[in-house]
């Protein structure tokens, strides 16, 4: 298996891209790119919010609660389109 040389800096991942392992699709299938990337999308949305304000522990819990159902979703849909049985 061959890996792509990279050369200098490698990019900056977002909030999002980090959480949903942006740069890890060893199947190299382009919708699982998508589906991160969109995933990543609507998590760094949610995070620019709950940052940009003060947050009760309602809000504390309704965000981490967001970004666990957002992960579920993206992982379960890349499964989804992956699984081979």
């Amino acid at each position: 298996m061959e890996f792509p040389i990279h050369t200098g800096s490698p990019p900056t991942l977002s909030f999002g891209d980090k959480l949903v392992g942006k740069t890890f699709n060893p199947s190299r299938d382009p919708r699982v790119d998508e589906l991160k990337a969109l995933s990543a999308k609507m998590i760094d949305i949610v995070k620019a919010d709950y940052s940009s304000r003060p947050n009760t522990p309602i809000q504390d819990l309704l965000f981490q609660d967001t970004l666990g159902a957002i992960l579920h979703g993206q992982m379960a849909a890349v499964k989804s389109i992956t699984n081979e049985h």
